[in-house]
């Protein structure tokens, strides 16, 4: 049985070795770059010779161009800002040799951010597909949202994956407005348009979500941010929306 780790990334020289140096222990790893211009391919290929440079056509396809290229029987599919903890490692090394008809398994993703591990506000456990078996599986969703669905039976292995999702606000909001912008085009391209009633009643609804319903508050400060930067990301993308519909 082999085992390929993919991961695609983009101007990641501060992530990727740190990303790679957790799946060294896989058969192959495969590792897609969108034509950095930092020292992220110099470092990948100190873990591989299989760096696949091209332009970046979107997060989906990028991401199953990338699960297209592993040769394993297994697929581990990582980004840059994830890291394969030991025990998912050992946990994947116990249970794939005893999954007859299963497709794939999802991981527990634990996100570190603002100086502490989110438990709550629907950050944990954030329940991710990310290892299947090689041509049962297939990147979905909408840009930047993206999805790995499994063709059969999806089992769950008790163990994290750790996502080192932004290195300050600062890198939020970036992220923020770059992936409304990305979602913004791609309502377009589906004919949606701008909603009064999204943008009055969908940010504090999401606020509520995130910091009350799914008990954010528990995460003190960074909960309190993470929620307000949520309702924030669903107020710009319906701002972004009225631009495209009405701003001259």
């Amino acid at each position: 049985m082999k085992i390929s780790a993919v991961v695609i990334c983009g101007n990641e020289e501060r992530n990727i070795g740190d990303c790679l140096d957790t799946v060294k222990w896989c058969d192959e790893i495969v590792v897609v770059d969108s034509l950095s211009a930092d020292r992220t391919v110099e470092i990948a290929r100190r873990y591989t010779d299989r760096v696949i440079q091209r332009p970046w056509p979107g997060y989906v396809a990028q991401k199953q161009f990338a699960l297209e290229q592993a040769g394993g029987d297994w697929i581990l599919s990582l980004d840059a800002d994830e890291r394969c903890t030991p025990e998912l490692r050992d946990a994947i090394r116990r249970t794939l040799p005893e999954a007859d008809g299963i497709a794939g398994f999802e991981v527990k993703r634990h996100v570190y951010y603002l100086g502490r591990w989110i438990d709550h506000g629907g950050w944990y456990p954030d329940w991710k597909l990310r290892v299947v078996r090689r041509g049962r599986a297939r990147w979905t969703g909408v840009d930047p949202h993206d999805m790995l669905v499994a063709d059969g039976p999806v089992r769950r292995l008790d163990a994290d994956l750790v996502h080192y999702t932004y290195r300050d606000f600062a890198h939020q909001i970036r992220i923020v407005n770059h992936f409304s912008d990305v979602i913004t085009d791609e309502w377009v391209k589906q004919g949606r348009r701008f909603s009064l009633l999204d943008a009055l009643f969908h940010p504090p609804a999401k606020f509520f979500e995130c910091y009350v319903w799914k008990l954010g508050f528990l995460d003190g400060w960074p909960g309190f941010v993470i929620a307000v930067a949520s309702a924030f990301y669903t107020f710009a993308r319906q701002v972004k929306m009225w631009e495209r519909d009405y701003a001259d």
